[in-house]
């Protein structure tokens, strides 16, 4: 015997709820295989269910596209970063800074060995103490460092941190509308379930290949089992 499968997905829940329900807008209620409550329950969630998922779909697909900006403006930063403190190091090592001038960035005096930021926490905690130290350096009459200037790095690092900030609130809104889309999802199945069960009672009386038949219109979806001949035409959610 062939078994009714619910929808896993959500064009099949879409296609199951605006099967039912065009039933329902084109027979009278008291023709309809399941109740007037049930329909005005359907009529109310269904443009919910759909506004729900099409968004959620939009704010993954802007993610995709601003997750891709934000690692070329991350990646620009770091470069600037890493750049300035290579040059600050060179210019010690030709002897035109002293090897002190580390102690402004917070960098041991004696290692030329370039910090780690591998995390957006450490570019972050790294960034900001080079910045202020140059700058620092620059009020006690110190020769600003070029090429990268600290105020070329400080432009780029902003960059980051407004992207960086974006980025966040658009992964939290993006989280949000999962989150609300499973809640959707358990609803539309919930409803989903109860139409089908009422179609299914309201066509209890007829003979089992009839009832297959009416409940198919109203978009039940029945599958055989390995083996079994797919005389119903039932077909694929």
């Amino acid at each position: 015997m062939p078994y009714r499968r619910l929808p896993n997905t959500d064009a099949a829940r879409m296609r199951a709820m605006k099967t039912a329900f065009k039933k329902g807008q084109d027979l009278p209620p008291h023709k309809m295989a399941f109740s007037s409550k049930t329909f005005v329950r359907l009529q109310k969630f269904l443009p919910q269910f759909e506004n729900g998922i099409n968004l959620k779909k939009q704010s993954v697909t802007s993610q995709n596209i601003k997750g891709r900006n934000f690692n070329e403006i991350e990646r620009k930063a770091r470069i600037y970063l890493t750049h300035f403190i290579r040059v600050m190091n060179m210019a010690i090592f030709r002897g035109d800074l002293p090897v002190e001038t580390r102690a402004y960035y917070g960098l041991p005096t004696n290692d030329a060995t370039l910090p780690f930021f591998n995390t957006n926490n450490e570019f972050l905690s790294w960034g900001r103490r080079i910045i202020e130290g140059e700058e620092f350096r620059i009020k006690k009459g110190g020769s600003p460092i070029t090429n990268p200037t600290i105020a070329v790095v400080k432009v780029r690092f902003e960059q980051f941190l407004d992207a960086l900030n974006h980025f966040q609130n658009l992964n939290k809104k993006t989280l949000d509308y999962a989150e609300k889309s499973s809640e959707l999802r358990r609803e539309a199945d919930d409803l989903i379930l109860t139409i089908w069960n009422e179609v299914e009672t309201g066509f209890s009386e007829h003979a089992e290949e009839e009832k297959r038949k009416e409940c198919m219109e109203y978009g039940l979806v029945y599958f055989y089992r390995k083996g079994e001949l797919n005389k119903s035409g039932a077909i694929e959610s």
